[in-house]
């Protein structure tokens, strides 16, 4: 017997890639085709999902024809809660093997595994999701070892299947190990590490794919099953970049962006005074997320970077402009340093083309990295070095470790290399976001924003 799998991943709601996708998808596929995600499908930096709690990804994959999909870190971002009503609502199977509530109890809606039939096969499909480390427990899950659940996986559905295939969002070197490691596992398509595979690579009797990711590329593998073997017929991934649109993926966001800017568009509060903002110097919006994580976190310093938004506020917050000028899902950070680290990233964020260089870095939804800004603190500088930097009132002890409150973004030591000599990380389970809705409308904290903690002694102009 004959099967076709097509199969995306990461595709981190880049909604009109996805509109040539399901293009492609209708053009591809027939009763012989099965088509899966890896994970990663819903991205929470997008308004339409943000406002319909993940509903409009659903009704995506719904349209499209998806039989499965696997459990990534992107649909766990915005809070079990959530991820448990996408997929107790979805039509086809959310799948992870290895992800439960904190108090190890079932999340409603998510299954270890299931078995398709499709061109008289039976298809069991399992995978499993990423550890997310300290992140876990304010996002209210737990992560088990995915090596271990997912041998017993395969042990508990032993007999009752002609194919197995894993949809894993674990990392394609991983993948490799297992295939190396496993046997009885006759297709693995990857995700997490976007990496994409010109054509599938076979491991022992093991075949493996990915597909890229943003939906840029999918892949398709042409399978002959006989007598319990699997024969790799074909495979690619192909470019999406010339496919026409679908008209009803289309049609299907138009309508979520509406109802989600309805919902959105709510007015939270009045802001009493603008609050300004820009990439380069230093502004009243990243002051006040400075001191507002500085204040929530009882750090020695405040200290985040200008790139984390996009531009300012006035006149009155909502969700919408909250997740379009900060759409990074970046947590509160604590953690220790020295006084010599503190001292090189704010000497680096002198240098305009660093703060202006690409924002890279796990998580980060912006562009430019920007510049530091602080609280608690006072930087003297004549606009290329600094003289003098004083934490509160007393100058900065290049040995000395201090507790600096942050994003998790810069505790990578992304965009500031330098701030990656760190210890005793703390993370909270808001986004940064938050913190602007929880201090923009104290008084205390809007006046202060507008306090410069960069100094400059610029020279005498005759």
């Amino acid at each position: 017997m004959k099967l076709t799998i097509i199969h995306t991943n990461d595709l981190h709601s880049h909604f009109e890639n996805f509109a040539r996708v399901a293009t492609l998808i209708q053009d591809l596929k027939d009763e012989h085709t099965l088509v899966l995600d890896g994970g990663d499908f819903a991205d929470f930096k997008s308004i339409e999902l943000q406002g319909t709690r993940g509903m409009a990804a659903i009704e995506l994959l719904e349209a499209v024809g998806y039989d499965a999909l696997t459990i990534g870190n992107n649909e766990m971002f915005n809070g079990v809660d959530t991820l448990e009503l996408m997929a107790s609502q979805s039509p086809m199977p959310f799948m992870s093997n290895n992800l439960f509530k904190k108090d190890q109890t079932k999340i409603n809606g998510v299954f270890s595994s299931t078995i398709i039939e499709k061109s008289g096969l039976r298809i069991f499909i399992t995978g499993s999701s990423p550890d997310l480390g300290e992140f876990n427990e304010g996002l209210g899950i737990q992560i088990t070892d995915y090596k271990k659940a997912l041998v017993h996986e395969l042990e508990r559905c032993k007999g009752q299947y002609d194919l197995c295939i894993i949809l894993n969002h674990v990392g394609t070197f991983a993948d490799n190990e297992l295939a190396e490691a496993l046997t009885g596992i006759d297709v693995i398509i990857s995700a997490h590490d976007h990496q994409l595979y010109p054509e599938a690579k076979v491991i022992g009797e093991t075949i493996l794919n990915s597909a890229g990711c943003y939906g840029e590329y999918i892949g398709l593998l042409e399978l002959e099953i006989e007598n319990g073997h699997v024969k790799l017929l074909d495979s690619k991934t192909i470019a999406t970049a010339d496919i026409p649109i679908s008209e009803q993926v289309t049609s299907i966001v138009k309508k979520n962006k509406e109802k989600a800017i309805e919902v959105l568009s709510q007015p939270l509060y009045s802001i009493q005074e603008p609050l300004w903002h820009d990439v380069i110097n230093e502004n009243p919006l990243t002051n006040l997320i400075a001191d507002g994580l500085k204040d929530m976190l009882n750090c020695d310093i405040g200290l985040i970077n200008s790139g984390i938004v996009n531009a300012g506020v006035s006149d009155y917050l909502t969700q919408k402009k909250l997740i379009e000028i900060c759409p990074s899902p970046l947590n509160p950070t604590a953690f220790e340093i020295q006084g010599k680290y503190i001292k090189q990233a704010l000497e680096e964020s002198l240098d305009v083309q660093l703060c202006l260089s690409e924002g890279r870095g796990a998580g980060f939804r912006g562009k430019y990295v920007g510049r530091l800004h602080v609280s608690g603190a006072t930087i003297v500088h004549d606009g290329k070095t600094l003289s003098e930097i004083l934490i509160g009132s007393t100058p900065l002890d290049e040995e000395k470790w201090y507790s600096v409150a942050t994003s998790d973004y810069l505790q990578r030591g992304s965009g500031y290399e330098c701030l990656a000599n760190n210890r005793n990380e703390t993370y909270r389970p808001e986004e940064i976001r938050e913190v602007i809705r929880m201090y923009a409308n104290q008084d205390e904290f809007l006046k202060k924003a507008f306090t410069n903690r960069w100094k400059e002694n610029s020279p005498v102009i005759l």
